[in-house]
Formats: structure tokens, C-alpha cells, sequence
């Protein structure tokens, strides 16, 4: 079997596995835009209190999925090596673990409000997010078990197909909900902006009960998902695994929430040329993060099965999607940054130049930032997180805020925030990658 036969033969299983992970992410990024154009119509306070409330929402649901990715890789290992017996005690310590990290993140989410008080927010402003947070919580149960469990469980057991017509019914159901709770229909009276938490939150609990349904209704996987008691030890491999995975994702989001406190003091051009950039990157981003996702199942499946070498190639053939596919968005928005611009604030607008220039400076940061991805995906594969924790805080905060706060204090405004991002993540991309070839070279042998 020549080269070019052995990578065909890793690119197809990744494409299956990463592409039903990819609608379900961006089904997620549109239910954000859709509440956001809802409340938009409520007036500037409700859309500033209903996006920072799901900004927040979105965060902490981010950190918590990284404990429960370890789910992926310990269930793909096992299905890899044959070892079905032991999938119902992982899939149940995976449930149990979701319901323990629900607790804080409800209790959190519970004191919204005087936190934002403490930190001298405008008190407008943190009572009207605290009310929103407050009925956005009840959605965490199902935010965990739809956009964390499930998606850890189902590509691991070969079922990813599932959530295709899950997230796209979802996505309707959020904006028929927005609208009707928003604006009342019938018997039923309008809420305003909380009713476009209850309809977030309504829509990820019948979404995960949905998957819950069509994942134990099918006879094929019934019997790894059957009832089965936690064991530490399961709990405590998921921890072990998972946790780094959080802390990696907590140091990744704190960057971009730091580089936008700093971008603001710029004042409100800069400021929205940041809030363009980060829609565009957050949008291209689903992409290698479902190859990602997709990489630590294979890599972990292939271990599983003593196949050193198809892991070693399933990683590297992950890494280069990861570039192809956040290369492709980049040179598009290189080519015309102007035209994207004009779709967030029209053709006409005096700063859309400024903003456009923003847009030049991500070319580099998307295609790192898809290869970083990856790597550190086909890394969880192995069980490898502690260390690229360790790369991924001193690449983020040992470099790339540092200098994004000297070149944007230096002159260079929003674009020199973005090269320092860049910079930051195109270190941690090298690193990643070579710590790859040692680990994946380390298997083989």
C-alpha cells in the first residue's frame, strides 16, 4: 500500500467523524445569532444583557465539555481494543460526571448579579444580565449532556450521524421559541428578553433528550449504553484526561475575553473591528475543531487496536485538514475583508476601512489556530493533555497577550492585537505538532 493509498484511507473516516460534529457546532453558533437578533429588536439594553449573559453561559459550557471529551477518548479506545464490555461503565461515569459539573456551573450562574456588582459593572446592566442568567441556567443539565456527553459518546460508538437532524430541529425550535416567548402568541404571553433564555434553554434540554432517545432506542448500541454503576476508577480517568483538556480551553477563552478588555480601551472603532474578527474566526474555527474532535476518537480507536501507524498517520492527516480547513476561509476573507464588513455594518459605513484592515491581520492567526486545533486533538488521542495544558498557557499568556498588549499600546490598535494572538498560537502550533511526532514515534515503538 504506497502513501498517498495509506492517507486516503485516514481522510475518509475523519471526514465521517468530523462532519456531522461540524453542522452541530455551527447549529450552535446560529442559535447564538438568532437569540442576538431577537434581542436586537428589544433595544440596546437587552441585546448588551442577553449577549453578555450568553457569553458567560457559553464560556463555563466550553471549559466543562474539555472534562467530559476524555469520555471520547477512553470509549474509543476500548471500542478500538474490542473491549465492549467496559462502554456502559464509561458512558455511566460520563452521565455521572455531567450531573456533578452541573451543580456548580447552576450555582454560578445563581450569582451572576452580585458578582457583576462586586466588579463595579453598571448596575443596570448586571441586574438585567443576572435575570437573564438566571433562566439561561436551567438549560446547563441539558447544554452538558447535548453539547458535551453526546458528543463525546455518539462518534466514539460510531452513531455522529445522529446529531445532524437533532441540531438543525434544534436550531428552528430556538427561533420559533425566541419569537413566541419574546413576543407572546396566543394564549401564551410575551417575556421579553428572559424569553429568549427560556427558549435557549428549552431548546438544548429537548435537543440532549432527544439524543438520549434515538442513542438508547437503537438496538445496535443498546447494549453499551445499558445500565451500568460508575466506578471511580472511571471517574477518575475522565478527571485525569479532562481536566487539562478544561484548563487548556479556560486558558484559550480567557485570552480572547483579555485581548477585548485591552482592544477596548481603544475606543469603539477598535472595538468593533475586534467583535467582527472574533465572529468571522468563531465561525471558521467549527471546522478544525470538529476535525479535532474527530482526531481524538480515531487516533484513540486505532491505539485500541494495536495500529501505531494508522494512529500515527490518522493524527498528522488530522493536522493538515485542520490547516486545509481554516486556510480555505482565510484566503476568502483576505481576498475581500471589505465586503465582510459591509454585511455587519453597510456598504457606506465611515470605519468600515479601519475595521477591513482587522480583518488582513487574521489570515495568519486562522490557519495556526486550525493546526493548534488539531494537534492538541490528536494528542488528547494518546492521553497526552497535561503537557499541552502546560504549552498551551505559556504560548497564550507567556507570549501572545504580552505582546498583543505592546504592539497595541505601541500603535498598531486592533490588527497588532490580533499578530499577538497570532504569534502566541503559532507557538503553541509548533509545539504541539512536535510534541506530537515525539509522542506518536514514542507509541510505535
Amino acid at each position: 500500500m504506497n502513501i498517498l493509498t495509506r492517507t486516503r484511507s485516514q481522510v475518509w473516516p475523519l471526514l465521517r467523524l468530523a462532519t456531522p460534529l461540524a453542522v452541530a457546532q455551527l447549529a450552535q453558533v446560529a442559535e447564538g445569532v438568532t437569540d442576538t437578533v431577537f434581542l436586537g429588536g428589544l433595544g440596546a439594553e437587552a441585546l448588551a444583557a442577553g449577549g453578555l449573559g450568553t457569553m458567560l453561559f457559553i464560556t463555563v459550557l466550553i471549559v466543562l465539555q474539555g472534562v467530559l471529551s476524555a469520555v471520547s477518548v477512553l470509549m474509543a479506545r476500548a471500542t478500538g481494543a474490542g473491549d465492549r464490555a467496559s462502554l456502559p461503565g464509561l458512558y455511566w461515569a460520563g452521565m455521572a460526571m455531567t450531573v456533578v459539573l452541573s451543580v456548580p456551573a447552576v450555582l454560578l450562574f445563581s450569582t451572576v448579579e452580585p458578582i457583576m456588582l462586586w466588579l463595579h459593572e453598571p448596575p443596570d446592566l448586571a441586574r438585567n444580565t443576572g435575570l437573564y442568567v438566571s433562566v439561561l441556567r436551567w438549560g446547563v443539565p441539558g447544554g452538558l449532556i447535548g453539547m458535551g456527553l453526546m458528543r463525546a459518546v455518539l462518534p466514539a460508538l460510531g452513531r455522529g450521524h445522529l446529531l445532524l437532524g437533532v441540531a438543525l430541529v434544534a436550531v428552528l425550535a430556538n427561533g420559533l421559541l425566541c419569537w413566541v416567548l419574546i413576543h407572546g402568541a396566543g394564549p401564551i404571553p410575551g417575556f421579553g428578553m428572559v424569553g429568549a433564555a427560556a427558549a435557549t434553554a428549552i431548546a438544548m434540554t429537548g435537543a440532549a433528550l432527544a439524543l438520549l432517545a434515538l442513542l438508547h432506542g437503537q438496538a445496535a448500541a443498546r447494549d453499551s449504553v445499558r445500565w451500568c454503576k460508575p466506578t471511580r476508577g472511571g471517574l477518575r480517568n475522565i478527571l485525569r484526561l479532562g481536566v487539562p483538556v478544561a484548563g487548556t480551553a479556560a486558558v484559550e477563552t480567557g485570552l480572547f475575553l483579555g485581548v477585548g478588555l485591552l482592544v477596548a480601551t481603544l475606543g469603539p472603532v477598535a472595538l468593533a473591528a475586534q467583535q467582527v474578527a472574533l465572529s468571522v474566526v468563531t465561525v471558521s474555527f467549527m471546522v478544525p475543531l470538529a476535525v479535532a474532535q474527530a482526531a481524538h476518537v480515531r487516533v484513540a480507536e486505532r491505539l485500541g487496536a494495536r495500529d501505531a501507524a494508522g494512529a500515527r498517520r490518522a493524527g498528522w492527516v488530522a493536522i493538515v485538514l485542520g490547516a486545509v480547513t481554516e486556510a480555505v476561509p482565510a484566503i476568502a476573507v483576505a481576498s475581500a475583508p471589505a465586503l465582510i464588513v459591509g454585511w455587519y455594518l453597510g456598504p457606506d459605513n465611515a470605519e468600515a476601512r479601519e475595521i477591513a484592515a482587522t480583518l488582513l491581520t487574521i489570515f495568519v492567526f486562522q490557519i495556526v489556530d486550525g493546526i493548534q486545533c488539531t494537534a492538541g486533538g490528536a494528542l488528547r488521542g494518546y492521553g497526552d493533555t497535561r503537557v499541552p495544558f502546560a504549552i498551551a498557557t505559556a504560548g497564550y499568556w507567556g507570549l501572545g497577550f504580552p505582546l498583543a498588549w505592546v504592539l497595541t499600546h505601541t500603535g498598531w490598535g486592533a490588527p497588532g492585537a490580533w499578530c499577538g494572538i497570532a504569534a502566541g498560537l503559532g507557538f503553541v502550533a509548533v509545539a504541539l505538532c512536535w510534541r506530537y511526532k515525539i509522542v506518536s514515534e514514542h507509541a510505535g515503538h
